[in-house]
């Protein structure tokens, strides 16, 4: 090898060193053993995951909170497929993240070799982009283009296919040039059109939503809610776009909308949706709006020109990142002199926080809202809440006041599973602000083996895992529709305080209420991963219901 040769593993890898990637998540296998060796002599820290979902889902956390793309590593054929859950997740939530998978050498393509696949039929209907790099010389370009790919637009996942062969395989070292985030403006006209219909509206209301904003657009969106006294709500888990206790918020659209918020959005004559697409959970199984045409003014703000108009017809349609977005709305002047829809934002407000306010009380022995009310004195601002899917979300998404950007990672595509590999992520990345995996039972032991990966790199996760020994949320669903015939949704469950304490962290089993507050304050001081193991009655299937009045209810 001459001295301006370098393999195409090591391109890959000075690829990512250019473009500032800090870590990746991976589950190692021989396809990709070139790469590995070349991670070895890089300051990029590899962490080692159980299960390729798991890596896939650290990702997709680190592109969330961060808004760059995620980095994740599996082998060919299973490790591929077992990482599709998290594709699935960053796909539906317009995440970036980029996946490289290690395929079989060249020579053997179109065999059916060891662990073959054609990985653009197996991920095209889920990634941006697949492709396979079959040449080292053209690994900048390629890598190149993936983070393009993945962050530009409606951000989604890429794969990378890596032929074993091509990795060994030498090229003419170049300098790797870095992504730089390619932002879509507003034009000046459309931005006049917007400020010209909000001084003609009487009850206008902003929904925020999707992927492409940053702290400093969140921090500017607030300035001009305030400018203009307008109320704002939230997009199905994207709470932490709007600061919850600003007198301009309005509550989250997502499961279990607030009545009167929903009365609210029918009674808006504007409806401003910023980066969002208004897909089946927030809008209430696409009956919040008329489809096409919404019965009202629609100002739809997307990044992806794709999106405007593919569901619902927008009045104006403003092509925009929210980021870009969210820097021109500063400049726009609001209505001269009294407000007239001041006193409509300050009724919502008022309906959010009597609707959060109270934590209701459950069946049983212990109240899962103890937990919530604890965190609410005792965590800072910057705390960052993970969860996967089920009721017990419930009690994040209602209670919780959500303050600041990147606090949040759950997944609006309702993957169980996600909170606790994601929660390790966010850790990895914010090492010095606390980090909660809110879980069910459930939803904990689909990647519960990912709190191994915790504790080796001492990501000092809290998880409070809510127990009622069912899929809960299925058996709500069952219980309404076939009340007392229970088949197919009861579990039998570990000790998990246990278990926690097996992988060498703190493990406090709760019984009674009383003993959630000292466990949490132990669990938040401690110098390892904890896990709060809540044995709560499986009869408060929902914060606000109970399995005997579901089944009254038929």
């Amino acid at each position: 090898m001459t001295s301006n040769q370098t393999t195409g593993a090591r391109l890959l890898v000075q690829a990512l060193e250019a473009n500032a990637v800090e870590r990746v998540f991976c589950v190692p296998g021989e396809s990709y053993l070139a790469v590995l060796d070349a991670l070895h002599d890089s300051p990029i820290d590899t962490v080692v995951c159980r299960h390729e979902s798991g890596a896939a889902f650290m990702a997709d956390a680190t592109g969330r909170l961060t808004g760059r793309p995620g980095i994740a590593f599996v082998t060919r054929g299973p490790g591929a497929t077992n990482a599709s859950a998290g594709l699935h997740v960053a796909r539906q939530d317009s995440i970036p993240l980029i996946l490289f998978v290690g395929q079989i050498e060249r020579s053997f393509r179109h065999r059916e070799a060891f662990q073959e696949l054609d990985y653009g039929a197996v991920f095209g209907s889920i990634a941006k982009w697949v492709a396979e790099i079959d040449s080292p010389d053209r690994v900048p370009e390629m890598v190149s283009r993936a983070f393009h790919q993945a962050t530009s637009g409606r951000p989604g996942p890429v794969v990378l296919v890596l032929p074993e062969d091509m990795l060994v395989e030498t090229a003419a070292a170049v300098a790797a040039e870095p992504w730089v985030q390619v932002e879509t403006h507003p034009g000046l006209n459309l931005m006049w059109d917007l400020q010209k219909r909000l001084w003609a509206a009487e009850r206008p209301l902003a929904i925020l939503g999707g992927s492409r904003w940053s702290e400093k657009a969140v921090r500017q969106f607030a300035r001009f809610a305030e400018r203009f006294d307008l109320p704002v709500a939230c997009s199905f888990r994207r709470q932490m776009l709007f600061d919850h206790l600003d007198p301009h918020y309005a509550g989250d659209v997502g499961i279990g909308l607030n009545p009167k918020l929903k009365a609210r959005i029918d009674e808006s004559d504007l409806l401003l949706i910023v980066g969002g697409r208004m897909s089946e959970m927030p809008s209430q199984g696409y009956t919040l709006l008329g489809i096409p045409e919404t019965g009202k003014t629609l100002v739809h703000v997307h990044a992806d020109a794709d999106e405007l108009g593919r569901v619902y017809r927008p009045t104006l349609a403003i092509n925009a990142s929210p980021a870009a977005f969210a820097g021109a709305a500063e400049s726009l002047q609001p209505p001269h002199g009294e407000i007239a829809w001041s006193g409509w934002t300050r009724a919502a407000h008022a309906d959010y926080r009597a609707w959060s306010e109270t934590l209701p009380a459950i069946p049983g022995p212990v109240q899962t809202g103890a937990a919530i009310a604890h965190l609410r004195a005792v965590l800072p601002d910057d705390a960052i809440f993970c969860n996967g899917a089920g009721n017990f979300a419930t009690w994040v998404h209602r209670f919780w006041r959500f303050r600041r950007y990147a606090t949040q990672a759950a997944p609006t595509s309702g993957s169980m599973g996600y909170g606790l590999p994601a929660a390790v992520g966010a850790k990895l990345q914010f090492p010095d602000r606390p980090v909660i995996c809110f879980a069910g039972d459930g939803d904990f032991q689909m990647s519960m083996q990912e709190f191994g990966t915790a504790v080796q790199y001492g990501a000092n996760i809290v998880v409070v895992l809510v127990d009622n020994g069912i899929y809960g949320t299925i058996r709500m669903h069952q219980e309404r529709e076939y009340p007392r015939r229970v088949h197919g949704t009861d579990l039998v469950n570990p000790d998990f305080a246990a278990l926690a304490r097996s992988y060498g962290a703190l493990g406090f089993t709760i019984e009674t209420t009383d003993q959630i507050a000292p466990a949490l304050d132990a669990a938040l001081a401690a110098d390892r991963p904890a896990l709060l193991h809540l044995k709560v009655d499986p009869e408060g299937i929902t914060p606000t219901t109970t399995i005997e009045k579901l089944r009254g209810s038929r």
